[in-house]
């Protein structure tokens, strides 16, 4: 039996971009889709895998006929393996600069691929990136708005909803799984961890000890939604500091994590500050910290990081599927008041505190209330997002928002 296709959000940007650019780059993890939606959107494409020995060989020893072979439109998936096709497609987009749609690459790795598509295809190609499945997408509403962006208030989450939060929370949101309700997700996410370490990471550095790295991936999660001090992390394992950047830098160019950054107006403080890192997928998170059931991840001191991750992955997920650039921040002061997630929406700015309890409080708000003090009138209206199923006013211009609704 076929997997069941699951409609992307990214789809009308995708169309758009092949009839506006000569080239599209789609990016993203490995499994989120990128060359099935590529497949489905423009069936009358060749294909090609890059990923594959000869397939590499051929290009790398003749890059002229292996264009000639595969010749316009053609998918060339994971085209980071064969970076020397590069000048060679940018030539044949120049002798007919102004037919569109005719190379659609795909890469799981951001560390160089950009670098060089910036290099060679300037202005030649869209570039769009591909995350795991958003809630609205499985949920068959993938242009579904923000909160922030709707004129009414949400419905309330069905009781089969809330029933079904734990349960995707822990198995995550990778295509496959979903499209697969039976796969067993343990032994899918230690065969993608497995994977990724052997591929990705011995292509990008050379991490001579794996099981190293492993221990380092365990670490990082169970400091999921926290600040990250690179120097406790280090001594924590036993590895230099820039050991532990290279391989944070590694982790961010495969999109396996989301760095969230502070919220300051000067664009330049915000770089030098600590950040908070969230791994992109919560099944991911929970199979590396060892929660495989939903009811112990719920009642487990890393619930609250685990909402964190699913309602900043959303927020993500859906601007990036629109062919934006999230801009999405937390909120700290010297005193020690914090706003989980601050989100840049038309020039201001949206507060959200994530709760694990499921009865929201007034003093839920207290935190937002401070960030609307301090930002005036460049901060909207704000929201504690919750497990439950109560959408209520808290006071201060803060809504209680079910996690379901976001």
């Amino acid at each position: 039996m076929p997997d069941r296709y699951i409609p992307r959000s990214l789809e009308p940007v995708l169309r758009r971009a092949a009839r506006e650019f000569p080239a599209l780059l789609l990016t993203g993890p490995r499994q989120s889709g990128k060359t099935t939606l590529l497949r489905r959107l423009f069936p009358k494409a060749a294909y090609v895998s890059l990923e594959t020995p000869d397939a590499r060989a051929a290009a790398a020893a003749d890059p002229r006929g292996f264009l000639d072979a595969f010749p316009p439109p053609v998918i060339l998936d994971e085209i980071q393996h064969a970076p020397g096709l590069l000048p060679y497609i940018k030539d044949r987009i120049d002798a007919e600069r102004a037919r569109a749609g005719r190379y659609l690459l795909t890469g799981s790795q951001n560390l160089l691929l950009l670098e060089r598509v910036g290099e060679t295809l300037a202005g030649r190609t869209a570039v769009l990136r591909l995350l795991p499945l958003a809630w609205r997408e499985i949920a068959g509403r993938p242009r579904a708005s923000l909160p922030w962006e709707r004129a009414r208030a949400p419905a309330p989450p069905s009781s089969r909803a809330l029933g079904a939060l734990w349960p995707q929370l822990v198995r995550g949101f990778y295509p496959e799984l979903v499209a697969q309700p039976r796969r067993d997700a343990a032994l899918w996410h230690s065969s993608y961890i497995q994977t990724y370490l052997e591929r990705d990471v011995r292509s990008l550095r050379q991490v001579g000890d794996l099981t190293q790295f492993q221990s380092f991936l365990q670490a990082l999660a169970a400091r999921s939604a926290q600040l990250l001090s690179l120097s406790e992390l280090a001594r924590d394992l036993g590895v230099a500091v820039n050991t532990v950047r290279a391989w944070l830098s590694v982790l961010e160019a495969t999109h396996q994590i989301l760095i969230l950054r502070p919220y300051f107006a000067n664009v330049g403080k915000r770089l030098v500050k600590t950040p908070k890192v969230y791994f992109t997928d919560t099944g991911t998170l929970c199979h590396l910290v060892g929660l495989r059931d939903p009811v112990h991840a719920a009642a487990s001191p890393m619930a609250g990081a685990i909402l964190e991750t699913a309602v900043l992955a959303e927020i993500v997920k859906t601007l990036a599927h629109r062919g934006t650039s999230p801009q999405v921040y937390f909120w700290r002061t010297a005193a020690g008041e914090e706003v989980d997630i601050v989100v840049q929406s038309a020039g201001r700015l949206v507060p959200i505190e994530v709760k694990r309890s499921a009865t929201p409080s007034p003093a839920m708000a207290r935190a937002i209330s401070a960030f609307r003090a301090s930002l005036g009138d460049l901060a909207l209206p704000g929201y504690v997002v919750h497990p439950g199923e109560l959408c209520v006013p808290l006071g201060g211009g803060t809504l209680a928002l079910p996690l379901h609704a976001l």
